[in-house]
């Protein structure tokens, strides 16, 4: 097979010059690559919903929640407006404060900031999901013993920032209890009630 150099010299002799050589070779590579790329673009199917309604199906607190939304529905919208648990609270409505402070498959997240219909089959829990009948999830009493409370409104992201730390890290240093919940902000500057909380609480690691 001849090489390009070989190709150049047989375009040389038969009168066409270096530059335009090169011209007709780059245009025919680039004409190439851009069919191959069409060509693998063509065998990828894409699905596409929405804009209207579909069906979502959540997994919260261990319970099954059918819901038809939109999908640009936030999971905090779906959770409080279509679910009807309104404990986890919309604060800065852009993933900065902490307030709608969720927990899914042991991770917290902005719930503000998170899809609905992109954590389906996922385990989410809200702050309703913590207490066992009248019963206080222990991070919740440490909250009420300590009196780590102000206005209440961050509260129950903190609640759930709390119970993700303390369940990977029953017995933090105050150094990781401070990284654990640096993403929530409490207006009411109750964050040493709120870390006292947090050293206090006793929690059994989930495993």
């Amino acid at each position: 097979m001849a090489s390009k150099d070989d190709k150049q010299k047989t375009a040389e002799q038969s009168g066409i010059s270096r530059r335009t050589f090169f011209k007709s070779t780059g245009v025919g590579s680039l004409a190439a690559g851009v069919v191959g790329i069409g060509e693998a673009d063509a065998q990828v199917p894409v699905r596409t919903v929405g804009p209207g309604e579909v069906s979502v199906t959540l997994n919260v607190n261990g319970k099954r929640v059918d819901l038809k939304i939109e999908p640009r529905v936030t999971l905090l919208d779906a959770i409080r407006q279509r679910a009807n648990m309104t404990g986890n609270k919309r604060g800065c409505d852009r993933g900065a404060c902490g307030a709608c402070t969720m927990i899914v498959d042991g991770r917290t997240v902005y719930a503000c900031s998170t899809l609905a219909i992109e954590v389906q089959g996922k385990q989410i829990r809200t702050v309703e999901g913590l207490s066992t009948g009248n019963t206080l999830h222990p991070v919740q009493q440490a909250f009420c013993d300590v009196d780590a409370l102000m206005c209440g409104f961050c509260t129950p992201g903190f609640i759930m920032a709390t119970v993700a730390l303390l369940e990977k890290n029953p017995r933090p240093t105050e150094e990781q209890v401070n990284k654990g919940l640096d993403g929530n902000i409490c207006r009411c500057g109750t964050f040493v009630r709120i870390k006292e909380a947090a050293m206090t609480a006793k929690v059994v690691a989930r495993g």
